[in-house]
């Protein structure tokens, strides 16, 4: 027997949650945890979430069940949600853009477990248009990226610890060429590497993250590889530079991931991943959060700071390329 609906008011919205006795997670991590959780880290996580268009991973029976993407907000939704219109190739879309914690607290109630991001802001467009235009993904006038995303997605046999030693020399790189770089787990099993750059189009972001990985693979071909084909990853790290495509989401930091239990895409410090030894791990559920949130603060927070913001490096090109 399911808990009826309960009537909440969330900044100075009424919201109706519903089954919030449900099990999402195979741990027994409950829909009313969830929620709550992203009413939790709202003050933390919303700044991050600021004028991104969020791609939601929905599970409506469980974490352990059939799930989906979810790029158009979808039927019903209130009208105080803000949507941003962004033009693709094939298609508008009307992305739900998070700027309140009763979006959040909606979203979770969808089973909306996890929140995924792109590198641009709907701040960054182009101002040539109206208001009501929206946004561009493709041609000369596409958004441009304010961010730059290092993934890196381990393959079998890679250890957290060989993934923390990649994600230290994917930092001293960018440190090297003017970025200052940040880390963070994606509470899946990889961790992922971000600095912020002024705005430039996206696809030269592409390209220069692409080299640089190339560079890499080429100086530690046992550790990395840039070769999508899942042949290729045994034993090795995937550089992902894709994940800087104007079209490409990326888990979102402070989201809960749909595991076997609500891990969540954890903000580290560089202490944390130099220590990390080759028995280690380096995970935290949204029972970790709070705790760390009250010892470290959010340890990303510098990475909001507009003055950040650096111009993009130029890594040289393969040669033949």
């Amino acid at each position: 027997m399911t808990t009826p609906p309960v009537r909440t008011q969330v900044d100075d919205h009424v919201l109706q949650l519903t089954n919030l006795d449900k099990v999402l997670f195979p741990d027994q991590t409950t829909k009313a945890e969830l929620i709550e959780y992203y009413l939790m880290i709202a003050p933390v996580a919303l700044p991050h979430l600021a004028e991104r268009c969020i791609t939601r991973l929905r599970f409506p029976h469980g974490t352990d069940q059939s799930s989906f993407y979810e790029k158009n907000a979808p039927a019903g939704t209130p009208d105080w949600v803000r949507l941003a219109h962004v033009s693709t190739q094939d298609s508008d879309i009307a992305y739900v853009v998070a700027d309140q914690a009763a979006t959040l607290v909606w979203l979770a109630n969808l089973a909306a477990v996890e929140l995924h991001t792109p590198q641009w802001r709907t701040t960054d467009a182009p101002s040539s248009g109206g208001p009501e235009d929206p946004i561009a993904l493709a041609g000369p006038d596409a958004v441009p990226a304010t961010t730059l995303v290092v993934d890196l997605d381990p393959g079998p046999g890679i250890t957290m610890h060989q993934s923390c030693q990649a994600a230290l020399m994917a930092a001293n790189e960018l440190a090297a060429a003017g970025l200052l770089p940040y880390v963070k787990t994606t509470g899946s099993k990889g961790l992922q590497v971000f600095a912020a750059i002024e705005a430039t189009p996206w696809r030269e972001v592409v390209e220069q993250v692409g080299r640089l990985g190339a560079l890499l693979a080429g100086r530690h071909p046992d550790l990395f590889t840039t070769t999508m084909a899942k042949s290729s990853r045994t034993g090795r790290i995937y550089w992902d530079h894709l994940q800087n495509r104007g079209d490409r989401n990326t888990i979102s930091v402070y989201s809960v991931r749909g595991r076997e239990s609500p891990r969540v895409s954890t903000p580290v410090s560089w202490d944390e991943v130099a220590a990390v030894g080759p028995e280690d791990d380096l995970s935290f559920t949204i029972a970790d959060i709070p705790g760390r949130l009250d010892e470290f603060g959010d340890v990303w927070q510098a990475l909001l700071d507009p003055d950040q913001a650096a111009p993009l490096p130029t890594w040289p090109a393969e040669p033949g390329s």
